[in-house]
């Protein structure tokens, strides 16, 4: 990412995350109930594994996160 200001130009690297469930709307076609109980219960430990590794998550819509990571070490 690059950051213009007056007289200085500022980069900064980062590594992006974005993944999704695969077959999320089968899955809710199936059982709506359970399959929206067992995205809640992983996203509470992926969201705990991004910050325990200094990651962000930047936004989440439905079954997808996009997180940002300062380091790519970290993100792996």
């Amino acid at each position: 990412m690059v950051v213009e200001r007056p007289g200085r130009v500022e980069r900064r690297l980062a590594a992006i995350l974005a993944a999704d469930v695969v077959g999320y709307s089968r899955l809710m076609g199936f059982d709506e109930v359970g399959t929206a109980r067992v995205l809640r219960e992983h996203r509470v430990v992926t969201d705990a594994l991004v910050s325990k590794y200094g990651g962000r998550i930047v936004k989440t819509t439905g079954d997808g996160v996009l997180a940002e990571f300062p380091s790519v070490v970290d993100a792996v």
